[in-house]
């Protein structure tokens, strides 16, 4: 494999699929990239806040670990990384960090924490590179691996209805997002039909700007931060400081992105319909030297990002030239405060009913795994390892062990490989 793969321009027809060694003319690859940086993004940048990290260092490290993965996959595995859910808690609890925004003051020993994940993380790319990956697939079949990309979409569910919405008038404004997104991925065609996600944004956007700031029927859109940032400025980098007690508390965490990245890229492969199994080596160590380069410039760890595979189920474009595009953009990004405060304008309504589409076409992506895969339904081990998934996962399920929780995506996918374990002994045929 070389590092920058060769890619076929096919032309940009209605209903074709473009693979991932395949892209469109440049413009619309650009496009494509653009509306990739804006399904990442909101994630990218919330997970930092809620750290005490600095947002726009993240956005950086988000545009370079997507390079680094790509090189390491050879430009074969379409995937975007960010930054990470999974850290949340035991940052918080590494560093006693109290929330509201301000600068985590043992930010160091969270880095150190985090950097010591990516390498464990990337040990187990080694591993799999070496061996194969004969165990992840008897471990996770397709009813599995279908219930655990259903469930991230899922779990992230209660966070636009819950949390992005204040106001009555915010919960209509999504409406009218998920809605106008709709409108574009049915009644467009051609290019803009590619973009929905983006084309509904901007036109939401623009529905509530003129409700709030022209008929002020809510909270309008407030330019002052975007004219007071400046063009270019150095985001915030720190160097880390390895406490084992931190590290104990942040390492484990690789266990979950490992469940992540599996579950992606056999969501990618089933949409794509091809096998990229052979990759998932490399996808690890990938995601964890990123994790790695990350955490040592004081970012957060990433992961790849299921906001990035829902746009991609919901264009049939699954070109890895975006993606390189998209990394670039949020390179730039990264250094510059006013582009991340054009962004952030972005009414907090709009972005909830984008994120409920994404999360929905992530959930729809693992129901799609099942049906490719015909799994049985019939079979009791099958159905009660869904069914028991699918909540555990819904419901946020939370389980401690000391200082470390385990909570949604990560019981869900920890308890459907057990339970699938568990069961199948009984059951013929599960799969």
């Amino acid at each position: 494999m070389s590092l920058f793969p060769h890619w076929r321009e096919v032309a940009p027809t209605p209903g074709v699929v473009v693979a991932p060694d395949e892209r469109l003319p440049w413009p619309q690859t650009f496009a494509l990239g653009v509306q990739h940086v804006i399904a990442m993004f909101g994630a990218t940048v919330l997970a930092p806040l809620l750290m005490g990290f600095d947002p726009n260092l993240a956005i950086l490290m988000s545009g370079i670990g997507t390079l680094i993965f790509f090189f390491v996959v050879g430009g074969q595995v379409p995937s975007y990384l960010g930054s990470s859910f999974a850290f949340i808690g035991v940052v918080i609890a590494a560093t006693g960090y109290a929330g509201g925004g301000a600068h985590n003051a043992r930010l160091d020993v969270a880095l150190g924490g985090i950097v010591a994940c990516g390498a464990v993380y990337a040990l187990i790319g080694l591993l799999v590179s070496a061996i194969g990956t004969g165990w992840i697939e008897l471990l996770m079949p397709p009813v599995v691996t279908g219930a655990v990309v259903a469930v991230i979409g899922l779990n992230l569910a209660a966070v636009p209805i819950k949390n992005m919405a204040p106001t009555g008038f915010d919960a209509w404004m999504q409406a009218v997002t998920f809605v106008s997104v709709g409108i574009v991925a049915v009644y467009t065609r051609g290019m803009l039909q590619r973009l929905l996600i983006l084309v509904g944004l901007i036109v939401a956007s623009v529905i509530y700007a003129i409700l709030t700031n022209g008929l002020g029927l809510g909270k309008p859109i407030d330019p002052s931060a975007i004219a007071a940032a400046a063009w270019f400025g150095m985001p915030s980098f720190t160097a880390p400081v390895f406490d084992s007690k931190a590290m104990l508390l942040i390492v484990p965490v690789a266990i979950i992105l490992v469940a992540e990245n599996l579950g992606h890229i056999k969501a990618v492969s089933g949409m794509t319909g091809r096998p990229l199994d052979r990759y998932m080596g490399r996808a690890f160590l990938g995601d964890g030297i990123a994790t790695m380069v990350s955490g040592a410039s004081g970012g957060t760890g990433v992961t790849t990002y299921a906001e990035n595979i829902g746009v991609m189920a919901a264009t049939r474009i699954y070109s890895t030239a975006m993606f390189v595009v998209a990394a670039l953009i949020a390179i730039v990004l990264g250094f510059s405060p006013k582009f991340g405060a054009l962004i952030q304008a972005i009414p907090l309504a709009v972005m909830g009913g984008v994120s409920i589409v994404v999360f929905g076409l992530i959930a729809v992506a693992g129901a799609k795994i099942w049906v490719d895969n015909r799994v049985d339904f019939s079979n009791n081990a099958n159905i009660v390892t869904a069914a028991v998934t699918l909540v555990l996962g819904t419901g946020d399920y939370t389980l401690r062990f000391g200082g470390f929780a385990l909570g949604g995506i990560g019981t869900a996918t920890f308890g459907a490989i057990l339970l699938h374990a568990l069961l199948r002994r009984g059951s013929a045929g599960s799969r």
